[in-house]
């Protein structure tokens, strides 16, 4: 038997009217037609091949739903975060139980914050987002907790968005999509560069699995220069999610089920 790759997702709070925002205006949330979306994306991650493990939430998790906050996911360990919104540590307990059968757990502990958003994973590589969820102390720590795993941590400086992953996801081998305005490129090494249409500032967040891209379909210029390059683009609609300064890659913790 093969690995098999499991996607760890968490239901919409009914509570997600109350989301923690920093960059974004609040604007009117329907709860059901986010479900909804909620359950399309779940279900493409089931049609690339993922279980799809759905944790419950409750009223006082307004922003569960972004499950990869939580964690960082590796192939030797998971690192258990500590969110920088104090409110979302209420999650911790649900997803570190849900990651136990699968990897061995390490911890981010005060004073330490970091949000899983923040983390991108290129090779042995961890670029971390100094944000207001992620500070200097988080990211010292996951150095610490990653170097006997040969990981090399370095922190990397965004401005005008909440999250690393706001401003630049990986969307094939070499390839990352970049928003310029939000984080330089170049800290990044010699990779191919697709910038976002400067008409869409919020279109950098993109969930590569395999040879595709699940990507919000609010995007169609930027989607355009992605399929240009080559990329094979899945894209869907998350309005609602998106309203709560989510993306496609926070809604999934992805992982094989065996290090």
């Amino acid at each position: 038997m093969g690995q098999m790759r499991i996607a760890i997702t968490r239901e919409v709070s009914e509570a997600i009217v109350h989301c923690q925002l920093t960059y974004l205006e609040r604007a009117p949330i329907d709860v059901e037609l986010a479900r909804i979306q909620h359950e399309n994306y779940e279900a493409c991650l089931v049609s690339l091949g993922c279980a799809v493990q759905r944790l419950p939430a409750g009223p006082d998790m307004p922003d569960s739903v972004f499950v990869e906050d939580i964690a960082v996911v590796l192939d030797e360990v998971a690192v258990i975060a500590r969110p920088g919104a104090m409110i979302r540590r209420l999650e911790i307990p649900g997803v570190a139980a849900a990651l136990e059968p699968y990897r061995r757990l390490l911890r981010i502990v005060h004073p330490g914050t970091l949000d899983g958003g923040d983390v991108i994973r290129i090779g042995s590589q961890l670029f971390i987002g100094i944000s207001e969820r992620t500070n200097r102390s988080g990211i010292q720590q996951l150095q610490r907790v990653l170097k006997p795993f040969g990981y090399i941590v370095e922190g990397v400086n965004i401005q005008g968005c909440l999250h690393l992953k706001s401003a630049v996801t990986l969307v094939a081998e070499g390839t990352l999509l970049v928003n310029p305005n939000w984080v330089d490129s170049r800290v990044f090494g010699e990779k191919r560069i697709i910038e976002v249409h400067p008409s869409e500032q919020q279109a950098a967040n993109a969930l590569w699995i395999d040879k595709f891209v699940i990507y919000p379909n609010a995007y169609p210029a930027t989607q355009e220069r992605m399929e240009r390059a080559g990329i094979q683009v899945i894209p869907l609609d998350v309005s609602e999610i998106t309203k709560a300064e989510g993306g496609v890659t926070c809604c999934s913790l992805i992982l094989n089920d065996k290090p």
